[in-house]
């Protein structure tokens, strides 16, 4: 059914963008009595609101006397025309998690963390989520992962929402106080949505403008930027680091191994203590944690060897917390790394302080042919042209105890739609061996 809110019953609002959250959001207002008009440039999507929402373009009609536009996170408020059509009217632009917000009253009383960063977003997203679970706390995750929170039913008193909120959902949010908010990191990124890095950096440090001053803030000190945040005034700050986890304890994290999972791990510890959670139940969340489908995710253990589906990792800057993940064991180098697709740059520079770690590259795709040439002088190169035929020869030459890791540091597009079925292909590949 959706949460339903009577704060909503009698205002109007204007919907515009009708992809998954969208059509919740729709589902809301509509149940909870507001006044919906809806667009989308699809026919099938404006078809989906028939019979709960006026179908009308946002863009087009007078928007005097309207409460909110709410607006999907991939419409580009810099250059979109309805940022300024709503303003003339003065009708604030808002996201499905503003909306959210809203109803928080009127739910059954409940915590919220919220999880921001460039990276690793999603993996402290569910490790948080799973912590919970573990700890038998009713829980529900949305925001930027998983399925709209407008689209799942509010938890019973007591629960936890863990939402993972991209700087684009923070934009579009004025009210979202959560009880524990979360950056894990800040690097450049979106700079064509902003103002420069220092308008990304100041999306992500609403997050925090946005909390109370007695809930907590979970900051991860490791850039500049993000110091600079835990630096302001606020909610109360706990301070966390890669280095404050012990690699013998994360070495009983099969699904969380390498240093970027170091800092999502101790953020995650911190998030759990700071909702009330023993040690003992996060240990135990922890050790068992499953990864996401795609994100250095333990596909299968065959002949000792065992074989790691990182497909999400689509750029250079991404792959290389995984190759670090594998380092030499008594010297012997065990990592045999499937890399290539479409290259989004020419160079593998952010890869190269883990070179070392690599027994064998098996280059695939587009840019198979240019990384080959790149990676000869550090290693050995097999240039395999295709995914399935680097797991074979992988398979061939990789020894018990190796790893043969799929992060192909480039996008998917030249031989699959998306970095999924990337993934989905390695997997049915390794399936297949004997």
């Amino acid at each position: 059914m959706g949460i339903v809110s009577g704060v909503f019953a009698g205002r109007k609002y204007a919907v515009l963008g009708l992809a998954r959250s969208g059509l919740a959001t729709v589902e809301c207002l509509a149940a909870s009595g507001a006044d919906v008009v809806a667009w989308d440039s699809r026919d099938e999507a404006r078809a989906a609101v028939a019979g709960k929402a006026e179908l009308a373009d946002p863009t087009e009609i007078d928007l005097q006397g309207f409460d909110g536009v709410v607006v999907s996170p991939g419409v580009p408020l810099n250059k979109h025309p309805i940022a300024m059509h709503a303003r003339l009217a003065g009708v604030p632009v808002i996201g499905d998690i503003e909306l959210f917000a809203l109803a928080r009253p009127t739910l059954p009383r409940h915590r919220v963390v919220g999880i921001t960063g460039t990276n690793g977003k999603s993996t402290t997203t569910a490790l948080v989520h799973h912590i919970i679970e573990t700890a038998g706390i009713p829980t529900r995750m949305g925001g930027n992962i998983g399925l709209p929170i407008l689209g799942q039913d509010p938890l019973p008193e007591g629960g936890i929402y863990v939402l993972e909120l991209s700087s684009y959902q923070i934009d579009l949010t004025q009210s979202l106080d959560c009880d524990v908010a979360v950056l894990l990191n800040i690097t450049p990124d979106h700079l064509d949505r902003y103002n420069g890095f220092a308008g990304y950096v100041a999306s992500k440090a609403r997050l925090f403008a946005m909390q109370s001053a007695d809930h907590v803030a979970v900051i991860a000190i490791e850039d500049e930027p993000s110091r600079s945040i835990a630096a302001q005034p606020g909610a109360p700050r706990v301070e966390v680091k890669a280095a404050d986890i012990d690699p013998a304890a994360q070495a009983g994290w099969p699904s969380l191994q390498g240093p970027h999972n170091a800092q999502n791990a101790a953020v995650a510890i911190a998030v759990a203590r700071a909702l009330g959670i023993d040690e003992a139940t996060i240990g135990q969340g922890l050790q068992s944690y499953a990864s996401l489908p795609h994100r250095m995710q333990r596909v299968r253990e065959l002949n000792g060897v065992l074989y790691v589906n990182d497909s999400k990792a689509t750029n250079a800057a991404s792959t290389a917390p995984a190759l670090a993940a594998y380092p030499p064991v008594d010297g012997r180098k065990r990592l045999h790394w499937i890399v290539g697709g479409l290259a989004k740059t020419d160079n593998l520079d952010e890869c190269a302080p883990w070179f070392g770690h690599v027994a064998q590259a098996y280059t695939i795709g587009e840019a198979g042919p240019m990384f080959a040439e790149l990676l000869r002088p550090a290693m050995a190169v097999d240039d395999s042209e295709m995914l399935s035929a680097a797991v074979r020869r992988a398979a061939r030459v990789a020894q018990p105890g190796d790893v043969v890791l799929l992060s192909p540091a480039c996008a998917s597009f030249d031989q699959f739609r998306d970095f999924e079925a990337r993934g989905d292909a390695f997997a049915a590949a390794v399936a297949a061996l004997e």
